[in-house]
């Protein structure tokens, strides 16, 4: 501590203190959600489709995915619940006027009810039915304004638990506001209340039939590939195995004279071996021994 100028180490210089987790930045995780594909991570264009879950995805990247399910890394994580088209929905936007400088964080699209930004801060959602877009505080105090709209005739009333159907307020589409309203990026709590409905809504479906017309191509080609085999076994029947081709008599004596030739060379090549180059052959049927070429003739503790 001495001679060193006077200098007194402070409690920061001997204690460290452990690192705090670090924590992701929430702006930047709206900005995410709100400006970006989920599935392609580039920023939405129109077409924008939502699944069931309430996310965002360019239409064109998911079509990709549903072609080669390997073109994103993530993809079966990100939106593996969805099978086909079918389980999306094509949004109706309502884009900003003017519209925003490209690189801005400004929102592409507004609400064409109240004109909020469509950026995280507020609340959105779509109707399912005709995939209109609206604020949740503008859909709310357009609805509870207009009228009820007509009950349906019985059999649709059944199928709705008569409930009375409410109008778009801007196609005019006939939607449930206890089915059709989907919120979009909903927390995690809401997302999965939406997956278990997703999941009991798919058991209820209908499992569909095999069309008439493939069921006709699977048997036609059944019975081809039985026609076919049964072809292949009649002409094996019907067909005497070849014979085996003639050997020249030649060719063979030839070869059993060469062949008798060498033996009798190597023969005569072994007994003029000297016992020194004898020593460095063995026979199959020699008694295996532990010393190896390179400890022949010395002394080892393992030969």
């Amino acid at each position: 501590m001495g001679n060193d100028g006077g200098s007194i180490p402070d409690r920061r210089d001997l204690v460290k203190n452990k690192p705090k987790a670090e924590q992701a930045d929430k702006a930047n995780q709206i900005r995410a959600l709100w400006f970006f594909c989920a599935l392609s991570k580039r920023p939405l264009q129109e077409p924008v489709v939502s699944c069931a879950l309430g996310k965002l995805y360019n239409k064109d990247a998911l079509i990709e995915y549903l072609l080669d399910k390997s073109a994103y890394g993530d993809g079966e994580e990100i939106c593996g619940h969805i099978r086909s088209l079918k389980d999306v929905r094509t949004l109706k936007l309502t884009p900003r006027s003017p519209p925003p400088s490209p690189g801005s964080d400004v929102a592409k699209f507004v609400c064409p009810l109240n004109l909020k930004e469509m950026n995280g801060a507020y609340p959105f959602v779509y109707i399912n039915t005709c995939g209109c877009v609206f604020s949740q505080s503008g859909l709310k105090a357009v609805i509870g304004s207009t009228l009820p709209s007509k009950t349906l005739s019985n059999d649709e009333s059944s199928a709705v638990d008569k409930e009375q159907l409410d109008v778009c307020p801007q196609c005019a589409t006939k939607f449930s506001r206890s089915t059709d309203i989907l919120p979009v990026n909903p927390s995690k709590e809401e997302e999965e209340q939406l997956c278990i409905a997703m999941e009991v809504r798919r058991s209820r479906e209908p499992v569909k039939p095999k069309s008439k017309k493939r069921k006709a191509n699977a048997e036609g080609a059944v019975e081809d590939n039985s026609a076919v085999a049964k072809k292949k076994k009649e002409a094996t029947d019907t067909h005497s195995p070849s014979p085996a081709p003639a050997v020249n008599s030649a060719v063979s004596t030839a070869s059993k004279a060469l062949a008798s030739s060498l033996i009798a060379e190597e023969a005569k090549r072994k007994a003029n071996m000297s016992d020194a180059v004898k020593s460095l052959y063995r026979s199959k049927y020699d008694q295996p021994r532990k010393e190896t070429f390179t400890t022949m003739g010395t002394f080892t503790r393992y030969a």
